[in-house]
């Protein structure tokens, strides 16, 4: 067992950070880095940026189906196993992709790279619930969670130095995610199961419709920034490889503050914040549709998306558990799932939009669909508790 106390490469923050390492890689890389590189991939295998779309959601499919699959794999084989698994799939994915001779293969990398995110929250979440202490608990889940900015970070000066070598580029997160699969297995203690949480109600609870369509309209009005956030700049802004790659660090940078400033969010109250976060991401992306030649520009709405990204999801956390305080794992399970439901509409979507209107009206058709998103209100709690949620990290707990 894990002693509470223990410090160090095996102990308890070694396991953080490895956790930590492990978010970084598979959403930094294996599921966020495909709109990175999308010009790279467009100009190599002379794909539309429909087809780029299409491309794109695949992701987001192999995460709906790998979140199932590790919710119940979680409980039943534990979090080391599920969580060396999704190191390994994400090594596996960003390989093909490194080593794609056609933009069939390409596709089959960018799911299974993809599919590495729906595996690794779940025995993460459920390794630190379980064996970090309560006093610092939420304190690690927050620095897990920051995994995906410090991915999307780390990708930027990667892109930047081989920008013009994306197959070495993929080839180096592939070495990164076996790297970290390894630490996965070294830092994170073997048990048979995690548990089950007590025992309770089954099916839907009454608000769930309303958490559902919220991250729904949240992943599809995410999906330009993510699919096609470095493309706009450059093909129709004219912006360079640095200039591009550095909005795309900017991004992640913003992201990481997000993730850490969740508790001041969660005081304004969940439907307060989720309006107003939601007009953020809405904003941040109509704002680079208008201006995607002005390079300070690109960094503020990179950087206002970034931090509204993560925002929503710690949002969304909160708003499932409040909802299914006796089966977080549901809850959380099924929100993030649509979420990804809604970036795989989108992304096709806007791809096609962008083929016959142009990648700025697709931007603004995706910042409209964060404008309406925020009309979307976190309804009563079924047992009438009070609005003002818990820290956002907390919400992370699994049953």
């Amino acid at each position: 067992m894990l002693r509470e106390s223990s410090g160090g490469f095996r102990g308890r923050w070694g396991m953080v950070c490895a956790g930590t390492a492990l978010i970084g890689t598979c959403y930094g890389f294996a599921r966020f880095a495909y709109g990175l590189f999308a010009p790279e991939f467009n100009e190599t295998f002379a794909i539309s940026s429909t087809i780029s779309g299409i491309i794109g959601s695949g992701s987001y499919i192999g995460y709906c189906v790998a979140i199932v699959l590790s919710l119940i794999l979680t409980e039943r084989v534990g979090a080391r196993r599920v969580g060396v698994g999704a190191g390994v799939v994400a090594t596996i994915g960003t390989a093909t992709v490194a080593l794609a001779p056609s933009s069939l293969v390409l596709a089959a990398g960018v799911l299974v790279a993809g599919s590495s995110t729906g595996i690794a929250s779940p025995p993460m979440a459920a390794a630190v619930s379980r064996w970090v202490r309560e006093g610092v608990r939420d304190r690690a889940q927050s620095v897990v969670n920051a995994g995906t900015g410090i991915g999307v970070l780390v990708s930027g000066p990667i892109a930047l130095v081989l920008i013009d070598q994306w197959r070495w580029a993929w080839g180096v997160f592939s070495l990164l995610a076996a790297a970290v699969t390894l630490w996965i297995w070294l830092t994170v203690p073997h048990t048979t199961s995690e548990g089950r949480g007590p025992a309770g109600e089954r099916g839907f609870v009454p608000g769930t419709a309303l958490l559902l369509l919220g991250a729904f309209l949240m992943g599809l009005s995410s999906v330009a920034m993510w699919t096609f956030g470095r493309d706009l700049i450059t093909s129709e802004g004219g912006a360079g490889p640095v200039v591009s790659t550095s909005m795309w660090t900017v991004l992640g940078a913003a992201g990481f503050v997000g993730a850490l400033s969740g508790d001041l969010i969660a005081r304004s109250g969940l439907a307060r914040s989720w309006t107003m976060v939601m007009i953020a991401i809405g904003g941040a992306t109509a704002l680079l549709g208008l201006a995607p030649a002005s390079a300070p520009v690109a960094f503020l709405a990179g950087g206002v998306f970034g931090a509204a990204y993560v925002g929503l999801c710690g949002l969304v956390l909160l708003w499932s558990t409040s909802l299914y305080p006796e089966r977080a794992s549901f809850g959380v399970g099924v929100s993030f799932m649509m979420i990804a439901v809604g970036q795989t509409v989108g992304a096709p979507l806007a791809g096609a939009l962008t083929d016959a209107a142009g990648g700025v009206t697709a931007f603004y058709a995706c910042a409209a669909v964060g404008l309406l998103g925020s009309l979307v209100r976190p309804g009563t709690k079924p047992d009438g508790a009070s609005d003002t949620p818990a820290p956002i990290v907390a919400a992370h707990r699994r049953d």
